[in-house]
């Protein structure tokens, strides 16, 4: 069940004692960025401001998360469990999320399979604008458009012959590179993944 200002009388306050569990995670990457507690009050504020508002056990108060560094969570969706006793909610982080000054409060040194992609799309995007000389990616968007294009076409005959050859080992290099090239080409037309992955859902429900 979606949670907004009318159904937030729905859930389960009594059996949680008035603190309700929230799993915190990333909209778009799916990475899972922290755990925390809301209780009736800092979910309303919640609610209102756009921005994740826990209660905070040690300081005893309502707490917005970024209140001091800025790197607030602008809520996109709260989702409730089954049992109506713990909540999803989906965010837009900006900056770091764990006072650690890593991504997610899960420590984790290798980013989840399709976790890496988003990064992926945000480092090709660094690199845009970086004015690295000795950066592949950087002097290759700086060669326009036509010449990236032709580099996804020659990245998709290369996977194609790959696949021909029956080249278990070259399939996955040559895709990794017509991926690659394909993620430059679209970060070149300001166009983000996501856009495509939402088409292919879109196309999925029809």
């Amino acid at each position: 069940m979606k949670i907004d200002i009318n159904t937030l009388n729905q859930l389960n306050w009594t059996k949680t004692h008035g603190l309700i569990p929230a799993i915190i995670q990333h909209k778009i990457s799916g990475q899972v960025l922290m755990h925390g507690f809301l209780n009736k009050e800092s979910l309303k504020k919640t609610l209102e401001l756009k921005k994740v508002t826990f209660f905070s056990r040690v300081k005893n108060r309502l707490w917005t998360k970024g209140e001091i560094t800025g790197n607030y969570l602008y809520v996109k969706n709260i989702m409730t469990d089954c049992d109506k006793d713990s909540l999803l909610i989906l965010v837009n982080p900006i900056g770091k999320t764990c006072h650690l000054n890593i991504n997610s409060c899960f420590k984790n040194k290798k980013i989840p399979k399709y976790t890496f992609l988003y990064f992926l799309e945000n480092l090709l995007e660094k690199r845009k604008n970086s004015n690295l000389n000795d950066s592949y990616t950087y002097n290759l968007y700086k060669s326009g458009t036509k010449r990236i294009s032709q580099k996804v076409g020659e990245e998709a005959i290369e996977t194609i012959l790959a696949v021909n050859d029956n080249n278990y080992q070259e399939i996955i290099n040559e895709t990794s590179d017509l991926i690659y090239h394909l993620l430059v080409l679209l970060k070149n037309k300001n166009i983000n993944f996501s856009e495509i992955i939402e088409n292919l859902q879109k196309r999925n429900n029809n």
